[in-house]
């Protein structure tokens, strides 16, 4: 959920339709009783917030959503565009500023990026799952007491999926986070390390349990139920 504190009914118009557009459900306030009010509820993923709210301190206001929602990233929208304004209002925990008039697409663009970085994965050090134990400290996998020999790159690639459980990732970026941009082979790469995995640490390599293909998508680990 989005919340969008911003007084002018043409701009709430233009955001919520450009947010549901995306599937985002959006909550709105027109100014900072209402916006206080929307702060008793529960945390939004983005919060859009005008500076210039009648009646009360955009400044303030910013202060106080980080207070509450700590986590929560907060984009600033205002006409002003003097930069000890947009200093002060980072200081004071905004994410982001943009300048009136704006481009409903960056805005939509700069929100995304935002939440990115909120869901950016805790990463794992170590990993159960079935017999196999994964030490990424050590560098060691271990199935059924024995030691696996698993390369860099299959460490990488098994660290980054478990990083990122039960979420489907492309080939694409697979190749990226795995192999970096500047050293890009083909997805076929993805497939080959992936069989690889499978045949070291899956009990039925040809039916994996953990590491699922999707079809036309990329590829999963399953989590343990």
């Amino acid at each position: 959920m989005i919340l969008v504190i911003e007084d002018d009914p043409g701009i709430q118009k233009v955001l919520h339709r450009l947010f549901t557009s995306e599937g985002f459900q959006v909550k709105s306030a027109h100014d900072g009783k209402e916006a206080h009010e929307a702060m008793k509820g529960t945390a939004p993923e983005v919060v859009i917030l005008d500076l210039m709210l009648p009646g009360t301190s955009g400044k303030e206001l910013c202060k106080a959503l980080k207070q509450v929602f700590p986590a929560v990233p907060v984009l600033v929208l205002s006409a002003v565009s003097d930069v000890t304004d947009k200093v002060l209002l980072l200081e004071l925990g905004a994410d982001d500023y943009v300048t009136k008039p704006f481009s409903p697409r960056e805005l939509l663009a700069r929100v995304q990026a935002a939440i990115r970085r909120q869901a950016k994965p805790q990463p794992v050090n170590t990993y159960s799952f079935g017999s196999v134990k994964v030490d990424f400290v050590k560098m060691e996998a271990v199935r059924e007491g024995r030691v696996v020999a698993l390369t860099a790159h299959e460490f990488r690639l098994l660290k980054f999926m478990l990083e990122n459980v039960d979420r489907v990732l492309s080939r694409e970026e697979l190749l990226n986070h795995v192999w970096g941009y500047n050293c890009y082979p083909s997805t076929r790469t993805v497939d080959n390390q992936i069989l690889k995995l499978r045949q070291k640490l899956e009990t039925d390599p040809a039916n994996p349990q953990y590491i699922r293909t999707m079809h036309g998508m990329g590829y999963k680990f399953v989590g343990q139920t």
